[in-house]
């Protein structure tokens, strides 16, 4: 019996948007606004490059790095660009790997 009332509980918070965080769309938002405050400065706001060398995320080179790759460079760095080790979650990480493929399209 408690297991229904959890279910109807759960029910009526998705009905009226309050687990909404947990969404895709949500989670694409926090990537977007991650991107734009510690990403865009360098990458540009369309993640085109060209500042201290940065790469154009649309370029072949790009696209052909793995999504473990780009990880592997966000978490530890790479060149002029800093660590975000402890920095950013690893749901963060992901979330901005697919951004950046996003960017690419």
């Amino acid at each position: 019996m408690k297991n229904l009332y959890f279910r109807i509980g759960l029910l009526t918070l998705l009905g009226f948007g309050l687990i909404e965080v947990c969404s895709p769309s949500a989670v694409g938002q926090d990537a977007a606004a991650i991107f734009k405050s510690k990403c865009a400065v360098c990458h540009g706001p369309d993640g085109k490059g060209g500042r201290m060398g940065t790469r154009d995320f649309a370029s072949p080179e790009v696209k052909a790095e793995t999504d473990a790759q780009l990880t592997d460079i966000i978490t530890k760095g790479k060149g002029k660009m800093p660590s975000f080790t402890g920095k950013l979650s690893d749901a963060d990480i992901k979330g901005l790997v697919a951004y950046i493929r996003s960017l690419a399209k």
